[in-house]
């Protein structure tokens, strides 16, 4: 049988790491609209392509290209992180669960 202050311990330990996946899923979000940035400005750019001649606005495509990639390298990055980060907060409160049997019935 587990002590009482065991369990406290135990059910704050589940809180906070509940608290941080909540901010790992923030971070899931942000991620995914960095993502969708760049896909709908490129969008964008094709849908008015016929109104500009590419290689004479080369000096402004290029960096903006540039940008593009830098924004899907960050969103890639940030959606990788914290679904690692996700991960690893389920199994560190599968732990707690399975040591704590009586907190581990309230536990999904």
């Amino acid at each position: 049988m587990q002590q009482p202050d065991s369990n406290a311990i135990a059910i704050n330990a589940v809180q906070l790491l509940l608290a941080e996946k909540r901010t790992s899923l923030s971070v899931l979000r942000t991620g995914i609209a960095i993502l969708a940035l760049p896909l709908s400005l490129m969008s964008f750019l094709i849908a008015t392509s016929k109104y500009y001649d590419v290689f004479h606005t080369l000096h402004l495509v290029i960096p903006l290209g540039a940008f593009c990639l830098a924004l899907l390298v960050l969103g890639a990055y940030l959606v990788t992180h914290s679904l690692l980060k996700m991960h690893k907060h389920d199994r560190l409160i599968r732990q707690i669960k399975a040591e704590h049997e009586m907190i581990g019935k309230y536990i999904d």
